[in-house]
């Protein structure tokens, strides 16, 4: 039977249950949400009425958009070691509805205007259990500069609209989210670097540090040295000494910065280009190694090779094997829905 998946799947896709017969609706939907969310056990209505899915990109943050009929999603661990969506926290907006959200052992009930966090790397539930609209910010995890412990006090902690924090991210989120795709590329960048400030303001009001714990001014100088190695990964001269100079601080006072990320500047940068190239060899088939290497700031091959394996256990061209039957299963099961 024909596949009904849509082009471009998400992120940076469409999909609708519209033009779909009655009878194909119910697997359609499960796909698509799993293939927005990631791997997780979805369970939806006999009888699917409607349902749209719209995700744009926004720098290297997705914003997407899910309406549709009640429906429950679980995440267990399992199934978060089966994909590599676990690099991704979703800040989640319910604009019409109700929700309950189970994660690190707490369980949260969510109401209309409720901004809520979910860490797609440990298990989670999210029961809907009625017609629902919710408006979503999908990023990295590594974007927020969170620890693992910091990151398990933020999950399943809503902020009400009635809160002052709550009261300004809601509507924000919302036009973030509605305005994504209208924006030009270096907007998008600038708007995704505010949107990642107000999330750490978020996570410092959640986990109830104070300012002096966490110096705005330190925090914002970093995320515009991370915003400025996203831009330059494909330089191959990009090092500490460089980064430094262009943002008038001392190697030492870089170096230190660095320190609540877990990583060295040069690992960092390290980080950034395998993953870069870890999806662009899942994007570009018909690109060699070598050349998806290079264009992420590898000057060797071989050295590429050698760091990819280290990181992820298998090599650059058995994980593109493994991405391409990965792709080819879920084609397949859309195919015989």
């Amino acid at each position: 039977m024909a596949s009904y998946v849509q082009e471009g799947s998400a992120p940076g896709g469409f999909h609708t249950t519209d033009a779909l017969p009655a009878q194909h609706r119910r697997a359609y939907w499960r796909e698509a949400l799993s293939q927005t969310f990631g791997a997780v056990n979805m369970t939806v209505p006999d009888e699917v009425y409607s349902g749209a899915i719209r995700a744009t990109p926004l720098g290297r943050l997705q914003a997407v958009t899910v309406e549709g009929d009640c429906l429950s999603a679980v995440r267990t661990r399992q199934l978060v070691s089966q994909d590599d969506q676990d690099e991704y926290v979703v800040v989640k907006l319910l604009e019409k509805g109700v929700a309950r959200l189970e994660q690190d052992g707490r369980e949260a009930l969510l109401g209309v205007g409720d901004v809520f966090v979910y860490d797609m790397a440990r298990p989670l539930q999210l029961h809907l259990p009625q017609p629902f609209r919710t408006k979503s910010l999908v990023l990295p995890r590594n974007v927020l500069g969170l620890k693992e412990s910091d990151m398990a006090q933020v999950t399943a902690c809503p902020l009400g609209p009635d809160t002052p924090l709550g009261g300004l991210l809601s509507p924000f989120l919302a036009g973030i989210v509605d305005g994504a795709g209208n924006y030009r590329p270096r907007t998008s960048e600038l708007m995704a670097r505010n949107i990642v400030d107000l999330l750490g303001v978020l996570a410092d009001e959640v986990i109830g540090r104070s300012g002096a714990d966490t110096p705005g001014g330190n925090r914002a100088l970093l995320l515009r040295i991370q915003a400025f190695i996203d831009r330059h990964l494909a330089d191959p001269d990009l090092t500490p000494q460089v980064i430094a100079r262009a943002h008038h601080i001392s190697l030492r006072y870089l170096h230190k910065l660095f320190e609540s990320e877990d990583a060295t500047v040069v690992r960092w940068i390290q980080r950034r280009r395998l993953e870069e190239c870890r999806r662009g060899l899942g994007l570009h088939g018909n690109a060699t190694i070598a050349a998806v290497a290079h264009r992420w700031g590898f000057t060797s091959a071989a050295h590429f090779s050698r760091v990819f394996r280290a990181t992820y256990g298998m090599t650059p061209r058995e994980w593109r094997g493994t991405r391409h039957s990965t792709q080819q299963v879920l084609s397949a099961r859309l195919t015989d829905a």
